[in-house]
């Protein structure tokens, strides 16, 4: 039996030390996946660089671990999902493609995990209203539940997992958790994956007990938070712009860090709840009353651009004294500057295009990785490059907290790649885990 843990009901969570802003839980199957931009970007040669400087990562070979070992999956992933080019850019893109140029940068179409029923409607950070927008609920999960391959325990909340030493050093036996009511339930299991997110599962690993063994000062260490601005114009002309596929095209010329640290997405604006919400001046300053009112009434004429900045992954994730989950971060002098060129070049390109007016969002966080990395080396990771706790047998971890280094590029086509490599070495058998196919192949 194989018992996969995914986030569970999140609990209250705080945040200290000038993080870009309050961590959003999530409980649903299918995690982010199902409430994403549905980018489906593979990771660049110097994120695999900077993975084996990170935590000594190597193949099965004993080699750097280099694009090549995770390519097989990424394919795979991009098979079941349907991974297409999407280049049916929207007015509000071919408006800002003049500012990139006049900068000396291009735009590039993005890949998508949509299909031909999507609509253009923006709401991908919602829930596809079509079923358009592939994720791993209705691509992975839904399949498997239909067919009976599958039990899915909604509405539980996991606690902790069982480990005990049956005479071979530590190992995971199952895990106790709550139902809907609260009330315990323990399931034993051969195998076990947390896939909690990189907020959720250093929490849990900590509650179990993990965190006092060797590897455990890197579980909650190392969580990069992708930090990210959006950077909003305004034109003369209805721009529409949350009437697209976010995010719909891509410039990668500063991806790396000597050349900026940074790449910029377009276009995208937020819902108006959310663009109201997060509106803010070039001094950071959160718009309010008349000021805000008379951007909210100019919302469609808006287009924006959202900066993402690579980060060193320095924040934690920890459990606090009173036993909630608690978050730090502080933004390094380089990581700093960082976001400051990826703002000003963000914001010459609207000017550039023609914006009469740019507003921007507080730094944000996007893509939450690294804080359960893997690595060769248990000095400097929590998981081997298989994924299995350095410290506990039988304990796997399958979520972004894997990551061994924040990538320059949306993460979720990565993460789902690492999880399906996981998947197939699980299925092998090579690991001896499972009793049931061990008893059939002694029979």
């Amino acid at each position: 039996m194989l018992i996969a843990v995914v986030p569970p009901t999140q609990r209250p969570r705080s945040i200290s030390n000038g993080g870009p802003g309050r961590p959003a839980g999530s409980a649903s199957a299918g995690g982010t996946t199902a409430i994403n931009t549905k980018v489906a970007l593979r990771p660049a040669g110097h994120d695999y660089a900077k993975w084996h400087a990170a935590t000594g990562l190597l193949n099965d070979r004993g080699q750097t671990f280099s694009e090549p070992d995770l390519r097989p999956y990424l394919e795979r992933v991009e098979g079941r999902l349907g991974v297409r080019e999407r280049s049916d850019w929207q007015r509000c893109v071919h408006t800002v493609v003049p500012g990139f140029r006049a900068l000396g940068a291009e735009l590039e179409p993005v890949r998508s995990y949509t299909d031909h029923n999507c609509m253009r409607c923006g709401s991908c950070l919602q829930g596809c209203p079509t079923n358009a927008g592939k994720n791993t609920l209705n691509t992975f999960i839904q399949p498997a539940l239909a067919e009976g391959r599958l039990e899915l325990r909604a509405d539980c909340e996991a606690r902790r997992i069982l480990v005990a030493d049956r005479g071979a050093g530590p190992e995971a036996t199952g895990v106790e958790y709550t139902g809907p009511g609260g009330e315990p339930h323990l399931a034993e299991a051969d195998v076990v994956v947390v896939a909690a997110g990189a907020l959720g599962t250093p929490g849990l690993l900590i509650r179990s007990g993990l965190g006092e063994l060797p590897a455990g000062r890197h579980i909650g260490a190392h969580l990069g938070f992708h930090p990210a601005r959006i950077v909003m114009g305004e034109f003369d002309e209805v721009q529409d712009a949350h009437m697209v596929y976010p995010i719909t095209a891509h410039c990668m010329q500063f991806a790396r860090d000597s050349e900026g640290g940074f790449i910029v997405e377009a276009s995208t604006v937020q819902d108006p709840i959310g663009f109201a919400t997060a509106l803010s001046d070039s001094r950071d300053v959160p718009l309010w009353g008349e000021p805000l009112t008379e951007a909210l009434r100019r919302y469609r004429y808006f287009t924006g651009l959202l900066a993402l900045v690579n980060d060193e992954n320095n924040g934690t994730a920890g459990v606090g004294a009173d036993g909630q989950d608690r978050f730090t971060f502080s933004f390094s002098e380089q990581e700093m500057e960082r976001i400051g060129r990826a703002l000003v070049f963000a914001r010459d390109v609207l000017e550039a295009s023609g914006a009469k007016r740019v507003l921007q969002t507080p730094v944000l966080s996007t893509h939450l990785q690294g804080s359960c990395r893997m690595g060769s080396d248990p000095g400097r990771s929590a998981v081997t490059a298989r994924a299995e706790s350095h410290d506990v047998r039988r304990l796997f971890v399958a979520d972004g907290s894997v990551v061994p280094r924040t990538l320059s590029v949306n993460p979720s086509l990565t993460i789902m790649a690492l999880a399906e490599r996981l998947a197939d070495y699980l299925l092998t058998g090579d690991h001896g885990y499972f009793r049931q196919q061990a008893a059939s192949l002694a029979r």
